[in-house]
């Protein structure tokens, strides 16, 4: 009897050895994996943020691809050419002068045999022509690159025949604030309106200066300043500070190829 309750204390005292010795590390990983999986939940608005200690560069090519906002090229620098390539990495920059033609835009668009919106005209643009010269107009007023609007309305909106979950009549060309499931996004009053709206959008993913027009992108202040300077940034997948526009895999190399195929017009 003595023999068995000593090799029962021993047995309990084992087993709690082993609590405190295991036990611990156990519940360690068990609130890593819970935190692993939170930050993986952790939503922006417009898609998924990358934990501020994640440094993976999805370009593959190391740190060259960091932004560091020094002003090595612009107005006011020697030499400045106004080129959407002309910086270090040879992106396409969002800023900057419009580097096509309005009969380059037109062409393009009717080069697809799409029919132009009944609601487009009832909004301000009756003509392919009237959409395209307000698409140059509001870009000329905030610095943006008419091409880069032009190009994203085009692969946004399925060259303006829509069919997501955005509509013709809310004017909205470049799917801004819709996350999926059916949830339309924003509306505005009119084309003039929508193109404004992502023009100031990408404005503010493209640069840190002010609107110089009144501000009608309900989502402008959502955006971190500066954080998409380049096409080839505006995905989400592809920017190396973790946001952007579109949660797709390759959405500015999308955009890039529209934009080549507009400038051999």
């Amino acid at each position: 009897m003595i023999f068995f309750q000593k090799n029962l204390l021993f047995l309990i005292n084992l087993i709690l050895t082993g609590a405190l010795i295991f036990g611990a590390p156990v519940f360690v990983k068990g609130e890593e994996l819970k935190e692993s999986r939170n930050k993986a939940n952790e939503q922006s608005v417009f898609g998924v943020e990358k934990a501020e200690e994640d440094t993976v560069d999805h370009s593959g090519e190391g740190q060259i691809h960091k932004p560091s906002y020094e002003i090595t090229t612009g107005p006011g620098t020697e030499g400045f050419v106004d080129d959407s390539t002309d910086n270090t990495y040879d992106y396409y920059t969002i800023m900057g002068v419009t580097t096509v033609t309005l009969d380059e835009m037109t062409s393009l668009y009717e080069e697809q045999g799409a029919e132009y919106p009944d609601s487009l005209k009832e909004g301000g643009a009756e003509t392919i022509d009237d959409f395209c010269m307000i698409i140059l107009e509001e870009s000329e007023k905030e610095g943006v690159r008419g091409e880069v609007v032009f190009v994203q309305a085009m692969l946004e909106t399925g060259w303006l025949q829509f069919g997501g979950d955005a509509v013709e009549s809310q004017f909205n060309f470049s799917g801004l604030g819709t996350t999926g499931g059916g949830v339309q996004g924003n509306s505005y009053p009119d084309v003039r309106t929508g193109i404004k709206a992502q023009v100031q959008h990408l404005k503010a993913y493209a640069s840190t200066e002010d609107l110089e027009e009144d501000l009608v992108d309900f989502r402008f202040d959502m955006v971190k300043r500066g954080s998409a300077p380049y096409v080839e940034w505006l995905g989400i997948q592809e920017n190396p500070n973790g946001g952007g526009w579109a949660a797709g895999s390759g959405y500015g190399e999308k955009l890039r190829t529209l934009l080549t195929d507009l400038k051999e017009e």
